[in-house]
C-alpha cells in the first residue's frame, strides 16, 4: 500500500502530514500527486469526500518550495479558485494546516464581507490566494492583487462553477494570467462542458478518474420514505428524534424553505441553524462554528453549501427536497460517509418528485431502500390539479335543454339582457309583446349588418398586434354601429 513518505514529497510537508495523522492517501491522492510533481496539467475527477484538496495542495506546496521566487508587491505564485464561500475558507484552511512548517503564506478572499481586510492582507507577502470568482475580479479591478506571476492555477469544483453561472468570469480570468502555467481542473461531475473548459485551460492533460462519474459513496445507506407534502414537518421531526443522530445536514430547494424548516424544528424542541446566500458571512461562519464543534447537531442547507461542508461526524443527511438535478443529490450526500466513515442518506419523496427520484435512480444506479408502505406509481409525475379562481366561463355545466335557474332570470331580466335563443320576448308594462328589432328599427340606413358581429371578433383578435395609435386608427375607421344599436332598442 502506497504511503505518503513513497511520494517523494518534502520533508516539511511530510512532517504536517505525521502532525495530522494521515500516513496512508486516498486514491485520487495517490494518482495524482505523481503526476503534478512532474509538471503535466491534470484533469481530475472524483467524488466529493475524497481527497481532492490534498491531491493538489501537497504536489504544489512541494514545487514552491523547490523553486523560491521573490515577488513583487501584491502578486501571487498560486491562484485556486472555488464556487462557493465555505469552501474556499476549507481549501485555504488545509493549505495553511499543509504548510504549517514553511515559510509559504496563503489567504482567502471572497464576498459578503468588508473587503478593506482582504486588501490589507494581499500587501503582505502571499504566495497562495485561495477566492471566488466575483470578490477575485473586484479586487483586481482596484489593484489589488496581480495576476501576472501565476506559475499555479487551480480550479475546483469546476461542475458548480458553471451551476453558479461563472464561466464569463473564468474566461476574463484567463486572459489576466501567463500562459505559461500549471493547470489542474477537479470536478466531482464530467459533463460535456467542463471537458470544454478543460480542452481550453489545460494543456496535453493527465486525466485521473478514481470512481464513475455520479457514483455514490459505498458505506453511505440511502432510504427513501414516500409522505405527502404536509407531512414532512411532522416526519423530519421524527427522524431527527433518534438517539444515534450525532450531526445531521437537512437539505431543502430555497432559502425560504431552510428558514422554515428551522422554525418548525424549534416548534418541535429541536434546535437548528439555517446556511443559505441570503445569510451574511458572520451567521453562515457562526452556524458552521457550532456545527463543527457539536454545538449544534442539525444545520438546514440549500445547494450552496452541498459542497462546502467538510465536517467529520456527519451521521444523517436528510433531502427534504429532492433536488432538481440528480447530480446535486450525489454532491447532498457526500457530506456523509466522509474519511471512510458509514452515514445514512434518508430522502423525502412526494408524488410530485416522484419524477426527480427516477432521475437519481437513473444517474447513479443505485435505489434508496424504502421505509414504510410504497404507494404505487406509474411512472409519471402527476400534474397539480388545476384551481379553480371563480370567474366567468366557470358556471357548472347544465344538461343539455335546461334553463337557467329562476333567480338568475330574473337578474338577466333586470339587467335588461337579451334573452335565450328560443326562449320567450319580454313582455311590456301593458303585457303585450315585444316586437323583434329587426322588424322595426328606428333607423333602417344604419341598422347593423349580419357579418358585423363576424367582423367585431376578427378586430378584436387582430388588436394584439398593434400598438397603440395603430390600434385607435383601426377602431375610428370601424362603422358605428354601438351607438345604431341603442337606439334600435
Amino acid at each position: 500500500m502506497t504511503k505518503f513518505t513513497d511520494l517523494g514529497l518534502a520533508e516539511p510537508l511530510l512532517k504536517a502530514l505525521a502532525a495530522e495523522g494521515y500516513e496512508t492517501p486516498t486514491p485520487i491522492q495517490a494518482q495524482a500527486i505523481p503526476h503534478i510533481l512532474k509538471g503535466r496539467d491534470l484533469l481530475g475527477a472524483a467524488q466529493t469526500g475524497t481527497g481532492k484538496t490534498a491531491a493538489f495542495s501537497l504536489p504544489m506546496l512541494h514545487r514552491l518550495l523547490g523553486k523560491p521566487r521573490q515577488m513583487p508587491q501584491r502578486a501571487v505564485r498560486v491562484l485556486i479558485l472555488s464556487p462557493t464561500r465555505e469552501l474556499a475558507a476549507q481549501i485555504e484552511t488545509s493549505i495553511r494546516t499543509y504548510a504549517q512548517f514553511t515559510t509559504l503564506r496563503s489567504t482567502v478572499i471572497f464576498g459578503g464581507v468588508p473587503v478593506g481586510k482582504q486588501i490589507r492582507a494581499l500587501g503582505e507577502k502571499v504566495d497562495i490566494l485561495v477566492a471566488t470568482p466575483g470578490r477575485l475580479l473586484d479586487l483586481v479591478d482596484q489593484r489589488a492583487v496581480s495576476l501576472r506571476e501565476i506559475e499555479f492555477l487551480v480550479l475546483d469544483e469546476a461542475d458548480q462553477m458553471l451551476d453558479l453561472g461563472f464561466i464569463h468570469a473564468l474566461r476574463r480570468i484567463a486572459t489576466l494570467i501567463p500562459k505559461e502555467r500549471l493547470t489542474l481542473l477537479f470536478s466531482a461531475t464530467m459533463p460535456k462542458p467542463i471537458r470544454e473548459i478543460a480542452s481550453a485551460y489545460l494543456t496535453d492533460p493527465v486525466e485521473v478518474a478514481v470512481t464513475p462519474v455520479a457514483t455514490t459513496a459505498e458505506k453511505i445507506d440511502q432510504r427513501v420514505i414516500f409522505t405527502e407534502q404536509g407531512d414532512k414537518p411532522a416526519l423530519l421531526a421524527k427522524t431527527l428524534n433518534v438517539p444515534e443522530l450525532e450531526r445531521a445536514i437537512v437539505f431543502t430547494r430555497t432559502k425560504h424553505g431552510a428558514d422554515k424548516v428551522v422554525r418548525q424544528l424549534g416548534q418541535s424542541g429541536i434546535e437548528a441553524a439555517a446556511i443559505h446566500g441570503n445569510k451574511s458571512q458572520g451567521q453562515r461562519e457562526r452556524a458552521l462554528g457550532g456545527f463543527r464543534d457539536g454545538s449544534l447537531r442539525i444545520l438546514v442547507a440549500t445547494d450552496i453549501a452541498a459542497r462546502g461542508i467538510d465536517v467529520d461526524g456527519v451521521s444523517h443527511v436528510v433531502n427534504y427536497d429532492l433536488p432538481n438535478v440528480p447530480e446535486t443529490y450525489v454532491h447532498r450526500i457526500g457530506r456523509t460517509a466522509r474519511a471512510g466513515a458509514a452515514g445514512l442518506a434518508i430522502a423525502f419523496c412526494t408524488p410530485e418528485e416522484r419524477g426527480d427520484l427516477a432521475a437519481i435512480e437513473k444517474l447513479t444506479g443505485v435505489k434508496p431502500t424504502p421505509i414504510g408502505e410504497v404507494p404505487y406509481w406509474d411512472g409519471r409525475t402527476p400534474k397539480k390539479p388545476q384551481q379553480n379562481r371563480g370567474g366567468r366561463g366557470q358556471q357548472q355545466a347544465r344538461p343539455q335543454g335546461q334553463g337557467r335557474p329562476q333567480g338568475q332570470q330574473g337578474k338577466r331580466s333586470e339587467q335588461g339582457q337579451r334573452p335565450e335563443h328560443g326562449g320567450h320576448n319580454r313582455n311590456h308594462a301593458g303585457g303585450a309583446p315585444r316586437p323583434e328589432r329587426h322588424e322595426r328599427p328606428r333607423n333602417p340606413e344604419r341598422a347593423p349588418r349580419p357579418e358585423a358581429a363576424t367582423q367585431r371578433k376578427e378586430g378584436a383578435s387582430a388588436k394584439e398586434g398593434l400598438g397603440g395609435v395603430a390600434f385607435l386608427q383601426q377602431r375610428t375607421q370601424q362603422p358605428r354601429t354601438n351607438g345604431a344599436r341603442r337606439r334600435a332598442r
